[in-house]
């Protein structure tokens, strides 16, 4: 029986370490990703909340596209894809109320540029749908389209898949015209940054070869998440959504929050606002993308049901940084924090708890 025991713990003890060192490797390349990704945008004269939304966005949701993929194809594990994206989600806007707290000249909804409510009005439009195409899949009245030529290769997948592709790209597309159309101007009583001397920036060649370095790690990193998750999952007794949804979304969400405690500490308020809401845009994209990885069928019918209070979760969330965005609340409770940030951790709390008691 203790013989039993130790090898218990050592297994136990295993599969937390190869989590750990996973989110080592994620966390560090992440930040480098994040880093040359300001760079090359820079070289590039590319400008702001644009940079926030998109280049910036993108590269840090890498890990989570990583991820997705290898669960619906190598690891087939489907529940670990759309619980990783979800989960993303709503960890994202959990760290707008870091940033809350964290930004003490004034509450940050005051001083964020309007043009994020038209990133977050996208977001909830298009986990609106991803909900829309959970909640079909699992009532049974899942529509899907064909793919691939001929009987051997063809194959479905949901029919909301291209819709949510395709918005992305309208979201991607309307946000720029508005920022180029609408350039924001910073406030007049922006902090600077504290450091005076400014670090040399990379030549852009440089900063695309460190680029596709920390890339390929980020990458390989992601690959590998999936399995140790399910052994996580195993070795504790929990479910595979849950784990999904908390901590290989903690994972993933590392170079987001990267991101944001540098654009932060820099004062690039907008940069790291835009981060956030963008790559929630990508996140909903990528659980499109991964269904079209997905042999068996349409992914979000073969999921668990409970990912749909993610989903719910996640639109609540949005829909308040929206609120708060639009309407531009001074007051904070305790000093703290606005009630629109109290409102979103109390939501991300609930759907923690309920993901936890009735996932799979």
């Amino acid at each position: 029986m203790p013989a039993l025991r130790a090898s218990t713990m050592m297994a136990t003890l295993l599969v937390w370490l190869q989590f750990a060192a996973c989110a080592g490797l994620i966390g560090a390349a992440g930040y480098q990703l994040s880093r040359y990704g300001d760079a090359i945008a820079q070289r590039t004269g590319l400008s702001g909340s644009w940079i926030g939304l998109t280049l910036v966005a993108s590269v840090t949701s890498l890990p989570e596209l990583a991820t997705g993929i290898t669960s619906v194809t190598i690891a087939n594990t489907p529940n670990l894809a759309v619980g990783n994206a979800l989960g993303s989600c709503v960890l994202n806007l959990v760290f707008l109320v870091v940033i809350d707290l964290l930004y003490r000249p004034a509450p940050v909804w005051t001083r964020a540029a309007h043009g994020h409510v038209l990133a977050g009005a996208f977001g909830v439009v298009l986990l609106g749908f991803l909900l829309l195409g959970l909640l079909m899949g699992q009532l049974g009245a899942t529509a899907s389209a064909s793919t691939g030529a001929g009987t051997a290769s063809q194959r479905s997948v949901g029919l909301l898949t291209p819709v949510i592709l395709l918005l992305y790209l309208v979201a991607m597309r309307t946000v720029f015209a508005y920022e180029r159309s609408h350039p924001a101007a910073p406030p007049a009583d922006t902090v600077p940054p504290t450091n005076n001397a400014a670090p040399t920036l990379p030549s852009l060649r440089q900063a695309a070869t460190r680029f596709a370095m920390a890339a390929a790690i980020v990458v390989g990193a992601g690959m590998w998440l999936p399995f140790v998750a399910v052994n996580l999952a195993t070795t504790m007794g929990w479910n595979r959504s849950f784990v999904g949804s908390l901590f290989v979304a903690l994972v993933t969400t590392l170079p987001e929050l990267a991101v944001t405690l540098s654009a932060l500490r820099l004062g690039a308020l907008d940069m790291a606002i835009g981060n956030l809401l963008g790559s929630n845009l990508f996140n909903v994209a990528i659980v499109g993308i991964d269904d079209l990885f997905y042999r068996p069928g349409d992914l979000l019918a073969h999921v668990s049901p409970v990912h749909a209070i993610t989903a719910a979760s996640a639109v609540v969330m949005t829909g308040l940084a929206v609120v708060g965005l639009f309407f531009r609340p001074r007051s904070r409770v305790l000093r703290a924090v606005g009630m629109v940030s109290i409102g979103m951790a109390a939501v991300y709390l609930v759907n923690t708890y309920v993901v936890f008691l009735y996932g799979n």
